[in-house]
C-alpha cells in the first residue's frame, strides 16, 4: 500500500499561486415532476439545471470538500474492502479510467490540478490535498509524495484519485458474448447499499433489488452499450433520510452501536427535520476498452432548504410510491408522518 492523506493545503501555500476559493455546492431537486421512477432518465452532460458551469462538469468540486475528504479516508481506515476494490478488473481498463481521471480533472481545475506526462509515466498534483500522485507507464500508482502518509494509503490509482475528488467511482467493463460486469468501485458515501456485495455482478444483478426496475434491466445490455458507447449522460436518484452522514453503508463501522448508525426516528416538530440525498450519477464511455465510468456525486439538502413549492412536489412524489419502494428507501416507518410535514 502506498501512503497517502493529511489536510487541504491551506491558504498561500508558498507556491505564489493565489488562496484556494471553491464555490458553493451545487443544487439539484430531481423530484420537480412531482412522480417518483426508477426510468435511466439519461441526459446529455451539459444539460443546464441553473447550476452554471457546475451543470457541464464531469467533476463538482465545492466548498464541501474538506468533508467528504475525510469521510473516504475515514472509510478506507476502516475496511478497504468495504468501500473499494476490483475484481476482473482488466490492466488496460485501469489505465484508461486512471488517464481520464487526471486528465480531465487537469482540464477542469487547472488552477487545482497539474499533470505531467510522459513515455515514462505520470505525475498528477493537488493542490487541494497538497499531494503528487506519480504513476509509471502502465498508469499504475507508484508513489505519493506531499503529504505525511495516513494508514492504510491508498492500495491503487483509482483509490489515489477518488480520494483527489467528492465523487465515488465504479467501472463498468464489458466481455465477449455481451455480458458485463462492475469490475471496480470506490464507494464512500452509499445510499443504503453495500458496495463489495456488488463486485462482479452484472448490471441486471446489481440493480435487482431495486423496486420497478424490472422494465430497465430486461434492457441491460443496451443499458451498458449507451454507456460504453454514447454520452456522457447524467441522471438523478434522490432518497429522504432522518441521518446526516454521508456514509450510510448498512454496516456499521467497528465500535458505533446500530442504534447510534441507523436512521433517528422522524421528529416533524423540528425545523428541519430530514435531509434530501440526490445523487449526480454521471457515465463516461471508454469504448476502447469496452468499459464506462460511472460517477456518483452525493449531495444534501436540509428540508428547511426546500421552498413551498418543492416541499409539495416532494409530497406528491412520495403519494406516487409504491409501498415496496418506500421500504427500499427506508421511510415506512414514517411515511405518514412525513407527508403531514410536507402538507403542513
Amino acid at each position: 500500500m502506498i501512503g497517502g492523506g493529511g489536510n487541504l493545503t491551506p491558504p498561500g501555500d508558498g507556491t505564489g499561486r493565489p488562496p484556494i476559493s471553491l464555490p458553493g455546492p451545487a443544487r439539484y431537486f430531481p423530484a420537480q415532476n412531482g412522480r417518483y421512477g426508477v426510468a435511466p432518465s439519461l441526459r446529455p452532460l451539459g444539460t443546464p439545471f441553473g447550476n452554471g458551469e457546475a451543470d457541464g462538469r464531469v467533476f463538482q468540486l465545492d466548498i464541501q470538500f474538506p468533508e467528504y475528504r475525510e469521510n473516504a479516508l475515514r472509510c478506507l481506515r476502516e475496511r478497504p474492502g468495504k468501500y473499494s476494490g476490483s475484481r476482473d478488473y482488466p490492466p488496460p481498463v485501469a489505465a484508461a479510467i486512471a488517464r481520464f481521471f487526471s486528465e480531465r480533472l487537469a482540464e477542469e481545475y487547472p488552477a487545482l490540478f497539474s499533470l505531467e506526462q510522459g513515455h515514462g509515466g505520470a505525475r498528477f498534483a493537488c493542490r487541494l490535498t497538497g499531494e503528487t500522485l506519480s504513476f509509471n507507464g502502465k498508469m499504475e500508482l507508484t508513489d505519493v509524495s506531499g503529504t505525511v502518509p495516513a494508514h492504510p494509503g491508498y492500495r491503487n490509482a483509482l483509490d489515489a484519485l477518488c480520494s483527489q475528488v467528492q465523487e465515488d467511482a465504479a467501472v463498468v467493463v464489458e466481455a465477449e458474448g455481451g455480458r458485463d460486469h462492475l469490475a471496480a468501485y470506490h464507494v464512500c458515501a452509499p445510499s443504503h447499499w453495500a458496495p463489495e456485495a456488488k463486485s462482479g455482478l452484472g448490471f441486471a444483478a446489481v440493480h435487482a433489488p431495486v423496486p420497478g426496475m424490472e422494465t430497465v434491466n430486461r434492457v441491460a445490455g443496451a443499458m451498458v452499450d449507451a454507456m460504453v458507447r454514447r454520452g456522457p449522460f447524467v441522471r438523478f436518484v434522490w432518497g429522504i433520510d432522518t441521518h446526516r452522514g454521508l456514509n450510510r453503508h448498512p454496516e456499521p463501522p467497528p465500535g458505533i452501536p446500530p442504534g447510534d448508525w441507523w436512521s433517528p426516528a422522524f421528529d416533524g416538530t423540528l425545523s428541519s427535520p430530514f435531509v434530501l440525498r440526490v445523487e449526480r450519477q454521471v457515465t463516461w464511455g471508454l469504448p476502447e476498452v469496452g468499459a464506462a465510468l460511472f460517477l456518483i456525486r452525493l449531495s444534501l439538502t436540509e428540508a428547511s432548504e426546500l421552498d413551498r413549492e418543492q416541499q409539495a412536489l416532494l409530497r406528491s412524489a412520495l403519494l406516487s410510491m409504491s409501498p415496496e419502494s418506500r421500504a427500499y428507501k427506508g421511510i415506512t416507518a414514517y411515511a405518514e408522518a412525513l407527508l403531514a410535514y410536507l402538507e403542513g
